[in-house]
């Protein structure tokens, strides 16, 4: 009988918008988010002799063409591509069945990714790439049935905050869910359990989305800014404005589910008006509340996707008001794309871990 080759496991991880209730989720809040399928991370795991973390040949270049070169690449991109996120996420992951008695056996894999997702866009880049992976490893070592869903998010944000990535779990939470998700990060929930309560909604309650974001963004790292000290510092004005917030994807819920387009409008312009009091425009940035304003020049509703770079829009009046907004996106020099939503990610085996 012949040998059974090795066979390579694929996961995809879809980028993701925050559609309301951002950034309440770092604050015991509630948010809705969902998957977008525009753009994605796939990360490829093969057995292999050896333990080998495959750098990307564009995102983790080490040869370059001149010093020049170099130096330019690293103040657009920065020092880091993909290879660190992979590391870190083993290193969780491994440390994680270790704690929990999961045995894993001893053969080794050659990690390698690729990504499409915008580049400091807020659309959850680093967390994609780290979620597929965390898939991958879940399969080649067979323990998707002993690691809970819900408890996911959480080893995809410990791989980041490794790393000094400072984020909040929504976007890992609808990475990890695929599909349109309501989350509830109340303190008892968080304290009690270690991660929120997260529903799955049907994606065909959605009205048709768009999506602005810029071809060469400025940095959407600096936006947690002074708002998350003065919260803890008890700040009276931030602790209501994000109770606000977190109110606004509750009344979301609703009007998702009621199909009431005309509220939903309203809670996304909200939301992005209580950011803006909270952080400031100088933290927010012109560019990004250009964005924002193009769509609502036109009468659209719009807010950030997560924390700058990219903006979802929703277009009340339909295709008339659309081609508006793509002339003025297109004066104004952002990409706009209709939203694609991805469906639930989960298979059975995930499924049978919820509670």
């Amino acid at each position: 009988m012949m040998a059974q080759q090795p066979t390579t496991i694929e996961h995809k991880a879809y980028a993701r918008v925050g559609l309301l209730g951002n950034p309440s989720d770092v604050y015991y809040g509630r948010t809705i988010s969902f998957s977008l399928g525009n753009f994605c991370a796939i990360v490829q795991l093969q057995p292999s002799d050896d333990l080998v973390i495959k750098p990307h040949p564009k995102h983790d270049l080490v040869q370059f063409s001149s010093l020049d070169h170099l130096v330019n690449r690293l103040q657009s991109e920065g020092y880091y591509g993909g290879v660190r996120l992979l590391m870190a996420i083993c290193r969780v992951f491994y440390k994680h069945c270790k704690e929990n008695q999961i045995d894993l056996h001893s053969g080794n894999f050659t990690l390698s990714y690729d990504t499409n997702i915008p580049r400091q866009t807020g659309l959850s880049g680093s967390s994609a790439i780290v979620t597929a992976a965390l898939n991958c490893l879940l399969d080649f070592y067979k323990v998707r049935h002993l690691i809970k869903v819900e408890v996911r998010p959480k080893l995809v944000l410990n791989a980041e905050k490794e790393l000094g990535i400072v984020a909040g779990l929504q976007d890992r939470v609808a990475q990890v869910y695929g599909g349109l998700v309501y989350m509830d990060f109340s303190k008892e929930n968080m304290d009690k359990l270690g991660h929120g309560i997260y529903t799955p909604m049907d994606i065909s309650l959605l009205p048709p989305l768009h999506l602005i974001y810029a071809e060469n963004p400025s940095d959407s790292g600096k936006v947690h800014s002074t708002v998350q000290q003065r919260w803890l510092n008890g700040d009276k004005f931030i602790i209501s404005s994000m109770a606000e917030v977190a109110d606004i994807a509750l009344e979301g819920r609703t009007a998702i589910l009621d199909k009431d387009y005309a509220k939903l409008a309203g809670l996304m312009n909200r939301n992005f008006d209580l950011r803006r009091s909270m952080f400031g425009d100088d933290v927010i940035g012109a560019l990004n509340i250009e964005m924002v304003e193009v769509a609502r020049r036109v009468g659209a509703a719009s807010k950030f996707t997560g924390s700058g770079g990219a903006v979802v829009v929703y277009c009340p009046e339909g295709p008339s008001q659309v081609k508006l907004l793509e002339d003025a996106c297109q004066k104004a020099g952002f990409v706009i794309q209709p939203v694609q939503v991805i469906p639930s990610l989960l298979n059975e085996d995930d499924l049978k871990t919820l509670s």
